[in-house]
């Protein structure tokens, strides 16, 4: 039985001790960076969480008042994310990949964490409009993701992402062969950056956009 694509159920368990083996708090701290731009009560779409220590992090800057919904491939990441302490805030998780999910509603912030390098040019755009569609007018979006610019970046950035890549297609059929440049769909939807952030020696970035009106 072939593997579903971008599902990383054979490393739930050990996927944030072998980010932070690599990265150290870079991928947590991009992420953490641009939780304080969220609204309290804010309906907030949460895509590809991961184990779920983000839901955590929210908690204590909003102890209740958050309706958010994870939508996670990975059944084992919402096994895991489901034992978190999210206060008195509410967490509907939804086990599927993001392209089959149908929100029956729209969302004040969407959080993107490390969502869109899994993806291959042809399915990351429709993937950004979709959401895209799922956010109100004026609604943040929060984007951390791996950036490669091959004009600007360290040489052991494209070695790296390489790596990744080749480790990551094996275990998790990550579909992805390189980093497709999300910003240019963030151009192409006008919206704002409110904050932008480099971390892990440029690799990583963190973005807060806004929706226009």
């Amino acid at each position: 039985m072939q593997q579903t694509k971008n599902n990383y159920d054979n490393v739930a368990s050990q996927y944030d001790w072998l980010s932070k083996l690599v990265f150290y708090r870079s991928l947590e701290n991009a992420q953490v960076s641009l939780l304080k731009y969220i609204p309290a009560g804010s309906q907030v779409l949460i895509v590809g969480g991961g184990t779920g220590w983000i839901l955590e992090r929210l908690a204590q800057l909003h102890h209740h008042g958050l309706s958010i919904t994870y939508v996670e491939i990975s059944g084992n990441m919402i096994t895991l994310s489901r034992k978190r302490d999210v206060k008195e805030n509410t967490v509907h998780f939804v086990n599927l990949p993001i392209e089959e999910f149908t929100p029956d509603h729209d969302y004040e912030v969407i959080i993107t964490p490390f969502l869109f390098d899994n993806f291959a040019p042809e399915r990351a755009q429709p993937v950004f409009w979709q959401l895209h569609t799922a956010l109100k007018k004026s609604g943040l979006w929060l984007f951390a993701d791996f950036y490669y610019d091959k004009e600007k970046s360290r040489w052991w950035h494209k070695l790296l992402l390489k790596t990744m890549y080749s480790f990551f297609r094996l275990l998790c059929n990550v579909e992805a062969k390189s980093l497709f440049n999300m910003a240019t769909c963030f151009e192409a939807g006008k919206y704002e950056v409110l904050h932008q952030r480099f971390f892990y020696f440029g690799f990583i970035q963190s973005i807060a956009y806004r929706k226009p009106v």
